[in-house]
């Protein structure tokens, strides 16, 4: 009995003495800051020397946005550690709002701290003192100096690649006719490329795959050139068999040695070039030998009939191998001229009109596209909207997207859409005829109030740091209704990154009717805000007949 109590006097003890771990402090220097004013949130925790903690990162926490993400400090505090986090945040609107309870993994196990309400106050502005002024006139500043520099750099460059493509196939056409001029017999040329490569003395400088490659290459060519046999596509199989042929319809004295040592060359050739085998010294100067021996054989065997070029006697699969390379040749040459033609195109069209252009005109643009087709005017809605829009709108179910309790108080609903509003680019018009009052009245309707209720719901669906500006708006028609436009910060549900939106939306009463138009796209989208100013130009309130 007494272990027993000793027992638990010592847990007790340890319990005391340990923190348990898990628990998170909060704390919040201020309560109450200026609009734009940080507060300075801390998180707490003690936990053991092992334990992996991870704190809570972002852009935003709930409607404070974090503009300070400090290192956690620690503090050893005997077999534990003792972690404080600092964070910074702010808020750019007035009003009363509250900061969500923040998840602290400890060894992957989720902690939360407490919620924390905070008031941020608008800053008062003594007019008695401080005097007001006009606004500043707007003033033309110079436009810096285009940097023309880098734009004839880039012009030079696709100009030289261009010429440097030209030139490299002019002087390739010019090379094999020199060649043809100064080589009067295929075994001149083959005799003369053989010293060459002698003199380059490949394989002595352990350069051997190149050294057989140019080898097997003059004895190819001179069998092509010589006999008209397509030896350079032809495998060694392919080449030895169409020499037999070849030799036995041209009645040529050819031994069968001739044949076994060029196959020997070519075989030893596919062997360093593909399997990495190294043959040694004595083994490669054997293989010049074969291949000067075999051409200088193949020359004194060939008829003088040959010389001139008769191919009626080639099979048909010579021939068609003959003439598919030269069409190849040809091919090749074209392709790279109209190449080179289309990269000097491409630059010049860059250097002048810009990159963006290019891709928008040749590529496509969405908004663009929608921009530049034709619009088309109708009517959407009971009471009715007039418009023009790049497409026509189709009837969604929009009930869904509206509270139960303002839904208690619509009579009729009628939305149509384009694209989707709570995504990259959408066109909405919707009018709402509201249910009379128990006394028989008409429903109170506030167009301030309507504006804030679809800011709200661009909150719900995700809308963060949205800035509003409202001003009275008149339709062409005269009607009067109220204006809001703005942007705000939509995060893809995809990857996660966030996308700077815009929007702008219209609203009309008209007796128990309210009707609207939005319009939402990407602020960056320079397509966008030239069809929105077209669409809300547009605009007409069709008025209700009593």
């Amino acid at each position: 009995m007494k272990k027993y109590f000793l027992s638990l006097i010592l847990s007790f003890a340890a319990m005391a003495a340990f923190p348990q771990q898990g628990k998170i402090t909060t704390g919040i220097d201020k309560k109450k800051q200026k609009i734009g004013a940080q507060f300075n949130l801390t998180l707490k925790t003690t936990v053991d020397t092992t334990a992996k903690v991870v704190f809570p990162k972002g852009d935003s926490f709930g409607p404070m946005m974090v503009i300070r993400d400090e290192k956690p400090d620690t503090v050893r505090k005997g077999a534990r550690y003792e972690l404080v986090k600092k964070y910074g945040l702010t808020q750019f609107d007035s009003g009363s709002y509250l900061i969500p309870k923040l998840k602290v993994l400890i060894n992957k196990k989720p902690f939360f701290s407490d919620s924390l309400r905070v008031e941020v106050a608008n800053v008062k502005v003594d007019t008695l003192k401080q005097g007001l002024y006009d606004i500043k006139p707007v003033i033309q500043m110079e436009k810096p100096s285009k940097s023309w520099w880098w734009w004839c750099l880039l012009i030079s460059t696709l100009i030289v690649g261009a010429c440097a493509l030209g030139y490299y196939f002019f002087t390739l056409f010019k090379n094999r006719k020199t060649t043809e001029e100064i080589y009067k017999t295929p075994i001149e040329k083959a005799t003369s490329l053989l010293k060459n490569l002698e003199n380059k003395q490949l394989w002595q400088k352990g350069e051997v795959k190149s050294y057989y490659s140019e080898l097997t290459d003059i004895a190819r060519n001179y069998i092509e050139e010589e006999i008209h046999i397509p030896a350079m596509e032809s495998t060694t199989t392919e080449l030895i068999e169409a020499l037999r042929k070849v030799a036995n319809q041209k009645k040529m004295t050819l031994s069968q040695d001739t044949f076994i040592n060029l196959e020997k060359v070519l075989k030893q050739a596919d062997l360093v070039k593909f399997a990495k085998s190294k043959p040694l010294d004595f083994e490669i100067l054997e293989d010049k030998k074969r291949v000067e021996s075999s051409i200088v054989l193949i020359h004194k065997a060939v008829p003088e009939e040959i010389i001139e070029e008769d191919t009626s006697e080639l099979d048909e699969l010579m021939k068609e191998k003959f003439l598919k390379k030269k069409k190849r040749k040809t091919t090749l040459i074209a392709v790279a001229s109209v190449f080179g033609a289309l990269l000097l195109t491409l630059g010049i069209l860059i250097a002048v009109k810009g990159l963006d252009y290019v891709i928008d005109n040749t590529l496509g643009h969405p908004t663009k596209t929608l921009l530049e087709g034709e619009w088309i005017t109708s009517e959407y809605g009971n009471p009715a909207i007039e418009l023009q829009t790049p497409e026509v709108l189709k009837r969604i179910n929009a009930k869904d997207f509206l509270p139960k309790d303002a839904m208690q108080l619509i009579k009729d609903m009628q939305t149509f859409q384009y694209g989707n509003i709570f995504g990259d680019f959408g066109i909405m018009v919707a009018t709402n005829t509201y249910k009379e009052n128990p006394d028989g009245k008409q429903a109170d309707i506030n167009l301030d109030d309507a504006i804030e209720g679809e800011i709200k719901l661009f909150e719900k669906k995700g809308a963060q740091r949205i800035t509003v500006f409202k001003e009275d708006y008149t339709d062409k028609d005269g009607s009067v209704g109220m204006k809001a436009y703005g942007t705000y910060i939509r995060v893809n549900p995809e990857d996660r990154t966030s996308i700077k939106m815009a929007y702008e939306m219209i609203y009309f009463h008209q007796g128990n009717g309210l009707q609207k138009v939005i319009v939402v796209h990407q602020e960056d989208d320079k397509y966008a805000k030239p069809l929105t100013d077209k669409l809300m130009k547009s605009v007409e309130l069709i008025s209700q007949t009593p």
